[in-house]
């Protein structure tokens, strides 16, 4: 077998040697590569895909690259992706499960002789920063030199993850694209196996499997398989939270800082608040992480929070000066874009990018895009890879070992009616029931019918490795364990209320800062706040709306039909999740109902 450096000169490790000797045993590449992390080795395999047809420099953006996939390989697959645990009811109702070892026969099959004419690629990696003891290190075994890319710019990779391993075990990750090549036969450029396609967990052994699919979070085992299915199963054993939240900091104009950690699921601008360009003068955001954070309890009693990535796989539709300049800045070098449209003078573009697509534009596809056919230039999910480092706002603090202390934690759906621009919990139980009801509307480009309700609990439904009955509860057990007086509040927002006319009533993007400094101000002890029965409100006049024209009444009206409706409709929800979920969170959405059938009376 050929080896670019002898393994034993590459690691120590004799748990990580011996599992790289039996994945080539078992798949039998032609050579194997073993990554180093540097930026010489990036440039060289990035070379060799431009060479190969794969890649497509971009002359407009220094050091950045587009390419499209397989049609049929463009956004993770939640019904092939399956948690193995022993038993079924520890993977819960919003997993796919499969008994571990009829899975592990499946994969042993699946992964024999499935790189044959490809080089394996083993990448070290390490979620978090490479100083801090709450930083994991996984290895991904993969054939994708697509993947190679992505993981050097998402994670810290390489030579660096192995001194931070040491002799230590670490995370095994082994994926495949499924795609074997016979001698002679000619590569596809996006080679996959979508009829056989499986990502698969096993939270006791804590490993991953990935076969058939290069893109993305089925490829990409650092980011949704480690970064969350796995690491929140450790953080239940080990006391600690893997959640799917951005981070940022806000800064006051008299230099105050606090720290905000947020769940939003898709289409809800979790993005765009990580990177917000405020609106009020003298404030100041910057960003953390805009997509996970591993939040522990320090000696201090408070909750600090690291962000695992090292880089964004941002969504670039949508993404233009208007909605997220900063993000837009974060990407003009150095930047792998996959499944966006390609300009004829080699720049990228997407739908909402704001301005009018130019003549004779590939799309994503690969062909001559033509407009009359009402289909988008750009994959909805198309994607931009990029270094966090990159963000103009990018927060020092993004390296600190300890994390930063999180003042903190806002829910956010969309929802046109309903859920009020903010509110505060009244309690951490109140807090995670916030959590837990979690929904939003679907719009008109999504699957199912216009405004009906989709739960997703923390924004963590596809992403939790076990059961969320025993999820929620943890989040209840981690609020006993905090120091009261140090506890992060706990905030819904909803930016997406709409007037009768169907237009949002806030105007969103950078002016949620206002929003954020009513948060800022309540958690610094700087203003009151009203009592409703669904949680504290902002009282009249107490959110900033200097130079903004806009009525705020509508944005905080409440009506009694439907919130019982509400409450019905979660009661549903969280019956489904049978004896696993915590009797508190039912108490607390009882005594939620109670609080509605009194204002009723009122």
């Amino acid at each position: 077998m050929e080896f670019n450096v002898p393994l034993a000169q590459w690691t120590k490790n004799r748990l990580l040697i011996q599992w790289i000797e039996e994945q080539i045993a078992l798949c039998q590449p032609s050579s194997v590569h073993l990554c180093d992390g540097s930026a010489e080795e990036y440039d060289r395999i990035a070379h060799q895909m431009t060479a190969a047809g794969v890649l497509v420099p971009l002359k407009k953006r220094p050091a950045s690259y587009w390419c499209h996939t397989n049609p049929d390989d463009v956004a993770r697959v939640e019904e092939s992706t399956f948690i193995c645990s022993k038993h079924a009811e520890d993977a819960g109702p919003q997993n796919h499960w499969r008994d571990p070892a009829e899975m592990k026969k499946k994969l042993l099959s699946l992964f024999a002789r499935c790189m044959r004419g490809r080089t394996m690629y083993v990448i070290p990696y390490c979620m978090g920063p490479l100083a801090s003891s709450y930083s994991r290190v996984g290895v991904e075994i993969t054939d994708s030199p697509y993947v190679v890319l992505n993981m050097k710019i998402m994670t810290r990779m390489g030579q660096v993850a192995l001194d931070h391993l040491g002799d230590q075990p670490f995370i095994p990750g082994l994926h495949s694209v499924g795609h074997p090549l016979s001698k002679g036969e000619k590569d596809t450029l996006w080679p996959c196996n979508p009829k056989e396609r499986v990502i698969a967990h096993f939270p006791e052994e804590k490993s991953i499997y990935s076969f058939g699919s290069g893109y993305g979070g089925n490829a990409l085992l650092g980011k949704k398989c480690l970064a969350l299915r796995i690491a929140s199963v450790l953080g239940k054993n080990e006391g600690w939270l893997a959640e799917h939240m951005m981070i940022l900091g806000l800064t006051h104009p008299a230099g105050q800082k606090i720290y905000i950690a947020a769940a939003f699921p898709s289409a809800c601008g979790k993005t765009n608040l990580a990177m917000l360009t405020p609106t009020l003068p003298g404030w100041k955001v910057e960003c953390v992480g805009d997509d996970i954070a591993w939040m522990h309890i320090g000696d201090d009693g408070r909750l600090y929070a690291i962000n695992p990535e090292a880089g964004f796989f941002g969504v670039a539709p949508g993404t233009s000066m208007k909605t997220n300049p900063n993000a837009m800045r974060t990407i003009e070098h150095d930047t792998l874009f996959t499944n966006t449209a390609l300009t004829p003078d080699k720049d990228v573009w997407w739908e909402g990018i704001g301005s009018p697509p130019p003549a004779h534009l590939t799309s994503w596809l690969g062909v001559m895009w033509d407009p009359a056919s009402r289909k988008p230039a750009a994959h909805p999910n198309s994607r931009f890879t990029v270094s966090a480092k990159q963000c103009p706002i990018a927060s020092p603090a993004m390296e600190d070992p300890c994390g930063v202390p999180i003042a903190a934690i806002l829910f956010g759906g969309r929802r046109n009616r309903v859920m009020p621009l903010v509110l505060e919990s009244f309690s951490w139980n109140h807090g995670v029931m916030l959590g837990a009801s979690l929904t939003s509307e679907t719009t008109a480009a999504a699957k199912g019918k216009t405004g009906e309700l989709r739960h997703d609990p923390f924004a963590m439904l596809p992403f939790c490795g076990y059961n969320m009955g025993d999820y929620f509860s943890h989040w209840l057990a981690m609020g006993r364990r905090l120091q009261k007086a140090h506890a992060p509040r706990i905030y819904s927002v909803n930016w997406f209320r709409t007037g009768d006319d169907g237009k949002f009533l806030w105007p969103g993007f950078g002016d949620n800062v206002r929003v954020l400094k009513w948060i800022f101000e309540r958690v610094t002890d700087r203003c009151e706040a009203g009592l409703s029965p669904i949680g504290h409100l902002p009282m009249m006049g107490s959110i900033d709306l200097s130079n903004l024209n806009i009525p705020i009444e509508p944005l905080f009206e409440l009506h009694q039909k439907e919130w019982m409706n509400e409450v019905q409709e979660l009661q549903r929800f969280f019956e489904s999740f049978g004896s696993r979920f915590p009797k508190a969170l039912m108490d607390e959405l009882h005594q939620l109902e109670q609080r509605i059938n009194r204002w009723q009376d009122d």
